[in-house]
């Protein structure tokens, strides 16, 4: 029922919007490069079952196909759910990994969050603003292998957990995705030469303890920005607080 209420609220609201949404599409890459970035594809719970994986793909592929090309012109917003729409079987989406209360599930759609997680990343290192962004509620994965600092994604549930984006710029911004053979590509493009640059850093980070005994991860996302190397900004953007799927301490050697 949670689910339903939750849902036609977003809907309501969505019709009550009157903030012009990004529409238009250009075919080509524009001219300057503002940001891009590549996520493995072939990472996810151990023992997975691999026609999990392959639909993941698939319906990554669908998610871009959605969003390829699109342009966020000055003024305009763009809403992650509203551009892919409901993930339904009837649409070619497949069923994939979930999380449900911090356990693995099965559902339509599943993996979409890693396509969230990818634009949340570009976008943070450009002039763009993210207005809407749901964290993590566990974390899934040790460190080993990470990449990126913890919590710099956003997850997604249709259509209540959204990532939304507006531009409050003069340029306009080119989204381009593509899944290649081991790697989810993205890049946001201008039509104008970026005169900013940005460094996303992990600022704070701590372990804490639940009252029923589980352990939390928590730590703070600043970002810095940059005018021709010198400092112009440094900003809070994101604090995470995430349960943990995996033991937090390393094992002691056997005696």
């Amino acid at each position: 029922m949670g689910t339903a209420v939750f849902t036609a609220i977003r809907w309501m609201r969505w019709q009550l919007d009157r903030k012009p949404q990004a529409r238009k599409r250009a075919k080509t890459g524009w001219a300057y490069s503002v940001f891009s970035h590549e996520s493995p594809l072939y990472r996810q719970l151990a023992g997975s079952p691999e026609e999990l994986l392959a639909n993941k793909i698939v319906n990554l592929g669908l998610a871009c196909q959605s969003l390829d090309g699109l342009v966020l012109r000055p003024g305009e917003s763009l809403s992650y759910w509203r551009q892919v729409g409901n993930p339904r079987a009837g649409r070619g989406f497949r069923p994939g990994l979930v999380l449900r209360q911090g356990r693995p599930a099965i559902g339509l759609g599943g993996g979409l969050c890693q396509l969230s997680n990818l634009l949340y990343w570009m976008t943070l290192h450009t002039p763009l603003r993210v207005t809407e962004r749901w964290r993590h509620s566990y974390d899934v994965f040790p460190d080993s292998g990470r990449t990126l600092p913890f919590g710099s994604g956003a997850t997604c549930v249709y259509n209540y957990r959204d990532l939304c984006i507006e531009n409050p710029t003069a340029a306009s911004f080119q989204l381009l995705l593509a899944i290649g053979a081991t790697h989810l590509h993205g890049e946001w493009r201008s039509d104008f030469e970026p005169l900013q640059t940005y460094q996303v850093y992990e600022a704070a980070h701590w372990f804490s303890q639940a009252p029923n005994g589980a352990h939390v991860r928590n730590n703070l996302l600043r970002r810095q920005t940059l005018r021709a190397g010198s400092l112009e900004a440094d900003e809070l953007v994101a604090e995470n607080h995430a349960l943990l799927m995996y033991p937090p301490f390393l094992e002691g050697p056997d005696h």
